[in-house]
């Protein structure tokens, strides 16, 4: 099996560098927002409803992301990366801004709408490296990428605190000039990754159906197991990412500059653990192990964060944070380099949009759920996390996935 190239070792690493700077850029408009979301529906919810108001909209974002993601992974598969990649950040633009409009709830949940049917940028960007990589180089640039977005990751939230100091709306205004600017990066300098040869030629009717393709994804038993891996840790995460605003609001009394530093500092820690340390460990160790380490060192922090609603101290926030956010950068690149060298030949694509739909369902059901726990008692959503990421861990380490094909050449030592 052959794996396209750019031309030129050059080109290749100017391509690399617009992804990396594009994955920074979408990672900075996601997260610019989340230190003023709790504030934006409070100022049109009573005290007692804003858990459910930022749950709805958080599910509402997921359904539309799960309808919307294997489809337009279907269609870069079959029409190329970059129009698929400029129409999702061209749509995400446009849902920040009817965001910042923020007249009341439901423009609120229209300006989310919009922005999950956009949602095919960041698996579309995944599917550019798996285009360019072969298997063996995967996971190190799926490292990378996680360094762009853990640099995305710090500056989003100080921005969006800062905005958010001056103006509720003024984060989100942000964020949707930070997606023109990547749709004119991606226009202006990003080519298509995927050779015309390449494409796939198989009837688009069927792939145009969300279920349809998460279901033929599934029916590859590789593929079933690291799902169900990617959905224990998709929950635990928005259990964690649904509340964490909410928590430093109510429980340590912190402004949104306050919780855009806290943010800031994952990251940081995303950075390290991702581009330094994953990169290093994933030759020696494997992405199977690495994966399930990370899964681990998640529900350790996750517990850490249970404690603190029973010990309300700034410094165990940090160190709960840290230590999911550091398991968050081992799991990462190398479950999505798992997961790619598992796709068919000519449905990177689509596998990439599957695998986004199937997390979609967590970010779908996850705040509800965390919405509720939360009511219950404020530890209880990572109570409840860290027992998830545990039983993923299990899974993960239950049957022996990664068996490279004999071509592939050997990993370096």
């Amino acid at each position: 099996m052959s794996f396209p190239v750019f031309p030129a070792a050059a080109s290749a690493r100017g391509s690399m560098a617009v992804i990396l700077l594009s994955v920074l850029l979408n990672f900075a408009g996601f997260t610019i927002i989340i230190p003023v979301l709790p504030f934006s529906v409070a100022r049109h919810a009573a005290p007692g409803d804003v858990a459910f108001w930022v749950a709805l909209i958080l599910s509402l974002y997921a359904l539309c992301s799960f309808l919307a993601a294997p489809v337009l992974g279907a269609i870069s598969d079959r029409h190329g990366r970059r129009p698929v990649l400029l129409l999702s950040l061209c749509g995400s633009a446009v849902g920040f801004a009817v965001f910042g409009v923020s007249g009341s709830l439901w423009v609120l949940l229209l300006g989310r709408m919009i922005e999950g049917l956009s949602a095919g940028s960041i698996s579309t960007l995944y599917a550019c490296i798996a285009d360019t990589h072969a298997p063996h180089e995967r996971g190190p640039a799926f490292g990378l990428l996680g360094v762009a977005g853990g640099l995305g990751f710090m500056l989003g939230p100080v921005l969006g605190g800062l905005l958010g100091s001056w103006s509720l709306a003024a984060p989100l205004y942000g964020a949707a000039g930070l997606a023109l600017l990547n749709a004119l990066l991606v226009w202006r300098w990003l080519p298509e990754s995927l050779a015309p040869a390449r494409r796939s030629t198989a009837p688009q009717k069927a792939r145009l159906n969300a279920f349809s393709q998460l279901r033929a994804a599934l029916r590859v038993p590789v593929l079933r197991l690291l799902f169900g891996v990617v959905f224990c840790f998709a929950l635990a995460s928005v259990l964690l990412q649904s509340n964490l605003a909410l928590l430093m609001k109510d429980l340590l009394a912190l402004t949104p500059a306050a919780i855009g530093l806290v943010l800031a500092g994952i990251g940081v820690i995303d950075i390290v653990s991702q581009g330094l340390v994953a990169r290093r460990l994933l030759p020696r160790v494997g992405e199977q192990r690495l994966a399930g380490a990370g899964l681990l060192i998640n529900a350790a922090g996750l517990l850490v964060l249970a404690w603190l609603a029973r010990f309300p101290f700034v410094p165990l926030l940090l160190c709960g944070v840290a230590l999911f956010t550091f398991g968050d950068g081992l799991f990462q690149p190398s479950v999505n380099a798992l997961i790619a060298d598992a796709a068919p030949e000519g449905r990177q694509g689509e596998v990439q949009g599957a695998n986004q739909a199937q997390q979609s369902i967590a970010r779908m059901f996850g705040p509800p759920a965390g919405a509720w726990l939360y009511a219950l008692h404020p530890g209880a959503p990572y109570a409840v996390a860290a027992l998830v990421g545990v039983v993923a861990a299990m899974v993960l380490a239950s049957k022996n996935i990664f068996q490279p094909p004999a071509s592939k050449p050997a990993r370096p030592v």
